[in-house]
């Protein structure tokens, strides 16, 4: 099979990279990334030199280059590509437009003129707006995104459900709850916070930290989003949700506790824009369909996560500090651009 995966070297897709060259040796990759802020080629330092595997840097707006990755024959494309950070999505919403909108369309309307055998196209819960206190997102419920960033999926779910009903594209959705793991930038609450503790600074929680999320463990999303490729019935959407829900005040305070650091170091500040207070997904459709099952509970995952980081903390310092870009150089060369094998 050969596989084209959009943003590749962000958080979830390096770890989807990672899940699926460790387990099919049939296999081969071609990883197509912009290299923004938070796209980071460090993720898949240890896989660059495999056979199985081809990084490509390209703009998923930009037609001219990703044409003729399409014209090699693709048996599917899985598509990560997206500006995710509600934070930046209030300030700047037309970049989000821009990708995540008409990034979108353009990939699948290469994979329509090439025949690409099948597009997955990976979306969140977001989409879906806020629940009260009972209640689960399911996949029939109404789109009623609350932020430019969840407005931009919501677009882009459309766009692919529309490609699947006009021209006959086999696609599948699928929309996740909040991931944590390896490799996530520091900007996203977990790894900000750990960060933040290891330092003992202070750990900025927004409004009164009560707002509730649905936490998955990114390998047990990776291994939905196989399962999706291999066996998802063309057109559907499939939602993947862990059923581990906290408010983001014990995510919190299960950070400090497992770093032995104390609340004190929790400052409540100003709640942002549109922040939706409680997201829960019903996943009952991917667990009776495609048989998926996560492996990890919120505390085996979380102490995982925060392994992983205590022992990567140079990566933490690189991304932060802007150390992380100049892999791409010392791989590639400076002047480098396009197709890189």
């Amino acid at each position: 099979m050969k596989l084209l995966v959009t943003g590749g070297a962000g958080f979830i897709g390096s770890n989807y990279i990672h899940y699926m060259l460790g387990r099919y040796s049939d296999l081969s990759i071609i990883n197509v990334d912009a290299l923004t802020y938070a796209g980071n080629l460090h993720n898949l330092q240890s896989i660059d030199q495999s056979e199985q595997y081809r990084f490509v840097r390209a703009d998923i707006t930009d037609r001219a280059a990703l044409e003729p990755l399409f014209a090699e024959g693709l048996d599917a494309v899985v598509h990560f590509a997206a500006e995710s950070h509600v934070d930046r999505s209030i300030e700047q919403p037309e970049v989000f437009v821009r990708t995540n909108v008409l990034g979108t369309q353009t990939l699948l309307e290469l994979a329509r003129q090439y025949g690409t055998g099948k597009f997955v196209h990976v979306s969140t819960d977001e989409v879906y707006g806020t629940l009260g206190e009972e209640g689960l997102f399911s996949e029939t419920t109404p789109l009623a995104p609350n932020s430019p960033y969840s407005a931009s999926k919501a677009g882009s779910d459309l766009l692919v459900r529309a490609y699947h009903e006009t021209y006959g594209l086999t696609v599948n959705i699928t929309r996740c709850s909040n991931n944590y793991g390896p490799y996530q930038f520091p900007e996203k609450l977990i790894p900000r916070m750990l960060q933040q503790a290891m330092e003992d600074k202070p750990l900025p929680v927004y409004g009164d930290g009560l707002n509730i999320r649905d936490w998955l463990y990114v390998e047990d999303h990776c291994s939905a989003i196989d399962l999706v490729l291999r066996k998802g019935k063309s057109g559907e959407v499939y939602n993947i949700g862990g059923r581990n829900e906290r408010t983001n005040l014990q995510v919190v305070r299960t950070i400090l506790a497992e770093l032995g650091k104390p609340e004190s170091l929790i400052t409540f500040v100003e709640d942002r824009l549109g922040h939706d207070r409680r997201y829960a997904i019903d996943a009952d459709r991917i667990r009776n369909e495609l048989g998926w099952t996560p492996k990890h509970d919120y505390e085996s995952g979380i102490r995982e996560t925060i392994r992983w980081y205590k022992a990567n903390r140079q990566w933490l310092k690189d991304v932060r500090d802007g150390s992380y870009r100049a892999y791409y150089d010392t791989r590639y060369g400076s002047s480098a651009d396009g197709d890189q094998s």
